[in-house]
Order: C-alpha cells, then structure tokens, then sequence
C-alpha cells in the first residue's frame, strides 16, 4: 500500500503581519530614565536663561545708579572746588582804588566833629574843629598822636593845623580857624580836614579827612556836624617844629 499524500494546507500570505496584533512588550527603565533626564535638562536650561536675564536687568540698573551717585559726587566736588577758588562776592574785602591808600576801612578810621560859620562882616570863612573819635592806631603801643590839617581847596598852600595831642585816639581839640574868602567865591572851593598822626623822626602818617564841597552847605545860619574819615593818599609833610 502507498502512503497517502499530504493534504495542502492554506496558501502561505505574503502580507506583512498586522502591528495592531502585535503585542507591546514593558519599556526599559532606562529609557524612560533617558526622557526624564532630557526634560529636566531642558526645564533647568529655561529657568538658568531666566535666571540671568533677571540679574543683567538688576547689574544695569545698579550700574546706572552708581553712576548717577558718582557723577553726583563729581558735580558736587566741583562745586566745592569752584567755592574755595571763587568765592562769593561777599567774602570779598573791599580794595581801595589807586596807589597810596591806605589799608583800612571806614569804620576803622574814626570821625571828626566840625562846625562852619560865615562872617560876613569881615568876609571870613569860620572853621571849628571840636574833638574826633575812634581814631585808627598807627603807633606801635595801640595809640595816635593825632592833629588836623585844614585847607581850602585849590588852595593848598594856605593851611591851619591844630595842636597835637599825643597817645590818645578821642582828642578833643576845641580850635577855630579863619580863612579870607568873599562869599562869591566859596562856591567853587573845598573844604579838607586832614587827620594825622604826628611822628617826629619821620614823616607824619595820614590816619583819614574829611572834604566837604562848600557849594552844598547853607552858610546862612552856623552848621555843627560830625562826618566819618575817609582813606586820604599819603603825602610828604613836615614834621611840627
């Protein structure tokens, strides 16, 4: 007897197999370990971008305050420096104008008290002088010994003095002088008294005068006054014999 021949089965399919029948196996754990490393890489990436953003933010505006404070600390060191080498005009003591005056200023020089009288009768120009006070000390103790020079101007020449009075710096002189002048002509001249400091082994200082332009006084009825000395340019005179 033969054998019997096998029965063919079903045609082999050339079609692939359907992935939907394929049945997923469990994932690696170091693959899932690989996905969670990336996406920490990646959050700390973002978060380090954000990190220094902020802090460039915070270095500028720093910077730019402390430059503010030190272009501040320069205005103002300027303005120090400006104030040591100009000051105010305030500060400023007064300069005497011209050459030859002398170095001190009107309230340091005292006054004097004079009086003006015209005596029309005898065509005489009446001038007192009284007393001075708070006179500037030009002696090396503290002290002037002062007296008065008056002329009337242009005339120079024609002069009276009063007597010296020594180591004092109120002296009260109580002198009278006269000068020949017709009324007509007191309008155009000058009245100067000239204090002094006599010195008699040199030449005598000027401590300060007095110019009263006789055209603004009303010699109609006698004057009595006191008026500050000013600075007087210092001149050759001789000493009193």
């Amino acid at each position: 007897m033969f054998p019997e021949p096998p029965t063919p089965g079903p045609p082999a399919s050339d079609t692939p197999p359907d992935s939907s029948r394929i049945s997923h196996g469990p994932v690696p754990p170091w693959a899932l370990a690989t996905v969670v490393l990336v996406s920490g890489l990646l959050v700390f990436s973002c978060c380090f971008c954000l990190y220094r953003k902020r802090c460039r933010r915070r270095l500028g505006k720093k910077s730019q305050a402390q430059a503010q404070v030190h272009l501040q600390e320069v205005k103002e060191l300027g303005r120090s420096y400006i104030n040591k080498v100009q000051p105010e005009v305030e500060e400023l003591e007064p300069a005497l104008s011209g050459p030859g005056q002398q170095v001190a200023e009107k309230h340091e020089l005292g006054r004097l008290q004079y009086s003006l009288d015209y005596d029309f009768q005898s065509g005489q120009l009446l001038v007192g002088i009284l007393q001075a006070e708070g006179l500037a000390a030009l002696d090396l103790g503290g002290s002037s010994d002062p007296y008065v020079r008056v002329y009337l101007l242009p005339d120079k020449r024609r002069r009276h003095e009063t007597k010296v009075h020594r180591q004092t710096l109120n002296p009260h002189f109580g002198e009278t002088f006269a000068f020949k002048v017709p009324y007509v002509e007191l309008g155009g001249r000058v009245l100067v008294m000239a204090v002094y400091d006599f010195d008699r082994f040199s030449r005598n200082d000027a401590i300060g005068e007095v110019r009263v332009p006789m055209s603004s006084v009303d010699l109609g009825r006698p004057v009595l006054a006191w008026r500050e000395l000013q600075a007087a340019p210092k001149e050759e005179v001789s000493a009193l014999g």
